[in-house]
């Protein structure tokens, strides 16, 4: 990358502050910015946060940094999906145990903790949430709806998004026609329930 060393480390800053300070070796080496990361690791203005994974110090850990981080990992190109989508949007109780990212290109890391979806979403299927990308409620309803969670775990997830105006009927409705059968069909019993 050209430009002088201070340009590089604002570029290297920059693309942190839209992860909440988290950023990866790999951008380390694209803005060229080694010897300033070592320098900043030894005076403790950046910490390791993983294999791979760097944050500034600067910004305070919070309850959403798990998200901030893998959005970092996969340069922006992560939306937080499914059922984790789900428990961000407070629909249902699903208590996902993995995180659940839908992700469009990049490396995926060495971890247990991701449940992974290869598939770009068009921006109208996505929100911000700040740090990262989450899917949008509507399409979190309809993204659970061709999954293998329980009817009444679906159920409850389509009460919850109507109940807290997160969702309209018929959008849920038109969604769920565009579904496959089996999951237009889930999609209509949890309609029903509501």
């Amino acid at each position: 990358m050209a430009g002088t060393t201070e340009h590089r480390w604002r570029v290297l800053r920059r693309l942190a502050g839209r992860h909440a300070g988290f950023f990866t070796t790999r951008q380390v080496l694209r803005t060229g910015c080694e010897q300033r990361v070592r320098a900043a690791l030894a005076d403790g203005s950046v910490t390791r946060s993983g294999v791979g994974m760097l944050r500034l110090a600067q910004w305070r850990p919070g309850p959403l940094d798990e998200y901030a981080m893998w959005a970092a990992w996969f340069d922006g190109a992560a939306v937080v999906s499914y059922q984790s989508a789900a428990e961000l949007h407070g629909l249902g109780r699903l208590r996902p145990r993995f995180l659940h990212l839908s992700v469009s290109a990049g490396r995926p890391p060495v971890t247990p903790r991701l449940v992974l979806t290869r598939r770009k979403l068009a921006g109208a299927a996505t929100e911000s949430a700040g740090s990262f990308l989450v899917t949008t409620p509507a399409r979190t309803v309809l993204d659970l709806a061709e999954t293998e969670i329980a009817q009444s775990a679906l159920d409850e997830v389509v009460a919850d998004a109507i109940a807290i105006h997160r969702c309209a009927v018929d959008e849920i409705r038109w969604g769920g026609e565009q579904l496959a059968p089996r999951a237009a069909g889930r999609m209509r019993r949890a309609l029903l329930a509501h």
